[in-house]
């Protein structure tokens, strides 16, 4: 009896030309990082304009909680990296992850034989670098890579940096074979977080001497701190471009999510990332009035 009351309240609301269930809502999730936090939240407020029903899950984990969740289908979008690619399919040693358009196509084609499209990314490279204390880049002339070999095989240089940047063959390993230089061990100071924030100020402010840092391209702190980033010309690292990454199913029910989201992540090179990220993690304001802040007055929201 239950049923066939059920079954003839849906009939109704069909006849009404109404769903009788609604669509489940587009789940919107970023992994725990500032960055991620404030690229999750750009997306989930895109879909909100677009009409459609958002869930939150901004902050959810790290890459693999995050990435596991897409696949399962408990998570509709969220914002990635393109060199994470090479992780993703073990292939880490090929040198394509190091061209953005290489690492990009690559990591599209995979990634949609999974049932996942890659959106428009972004042109900012959020990739493993180095900055050095700005007194002595000033001093030494150093802007690039090159530069910074040089004043490590003249002993100037003492860096900070995670064990992880230390010892994968992806990061410092894989600098030093591009630009021919060693650092001894005695030179740097090995810490067990990832914490960018805490290396670059150590760089910053010659912390027990220490003079460079392991950072990250489009970290906030890089704006608010007296360091310069070594550029790197030879291309020892991965690169990372930041992208919505959605499952294809979702994107077929609503393809304008695509072109909404390619004119937000589009604007959103290297200094204006490092920009807004500063206003979270220096400022100390939230990553979702930040978000919304940037997409209101460039015009971004539909």
């Amino acid at each position: 009896m239950r049923r066939s009351v059920l079954g003839g309240l849906g009939l109704l609301a069909w006849r009404a030309g109404t769903p009788a269930l609604a669509e489940a809502p587009l789940v919107v999730a970023s992994k725990s990082d500032t960055e991620g936090a404030l690229t999750g939240a750009m997306i989930a407020q895109v879909l909100d304009r677009l009409g459609l029903p958002v869930t939150r899950k901004l902050g959810l984990g790290p890459t693999l909680i995050v990435r596991t969740s897409l696949l399962s289908g408990e998570v509709t979008i969220y914002p990635e990296y393109t060199g994470n690619g090479a992780f993703f399919t073990g292939t880490e040693s090929d040198p394509v992850w190091k061209s953005p358009q290489g690492a990009y196509e690559t990591i599209r084609r995979r990634d949609a034989e999974r049932g996942l499209v890659w959106l428009q990314r972004a042109p900012a490279n959020n990739t493993w670098l180095i900055a050095v204390n700005g007194d002595l880049a000033r001093r030494e002339g150093l802007a690039t890579m090159v530069d910074f070999a040089g004043a490590v095989r003249r002993g100037l240089i003492r860096l900070a940096a995670s064990t992880e940047f230390v010892e994968s063959p992806a990061a410092l390993p894989s600098f030093e074979a591009a630009y021919g230089f060693t650092l001894p061990l005695d030179r740097i100071i090995s810490l067990p977080g990832g914490d960018t924030a805490v290396t670059a100020r150590a760089a910053a402010q010659g912390i027990s001497g220490v003079n460079a840092g392991m950072v990250y391209g489009t970290d906030g702190a890089l704006s608010a701190l007296d360091l310069i980033v070594m550029s790197d010309p030879l291309a020892a690292q991965i690169v990372y471009e930041v992208a919505p990454v959605i499952r294809a199913d979702a994107l077929a029910r609503h393809p304008g999510i695509a072109p909404a989201l390619a004119r937000v992540f589009t604007t959103l090179d290297a200094p204006t990332l490092r920009r807004l990220n500063a206003r979270i993690t220096v400022d100390g304001a939230v990553a979702e009035s930040v978000a919304e802040r940037y997409l209101s007055e460039n015009g971004l929201l539909p």
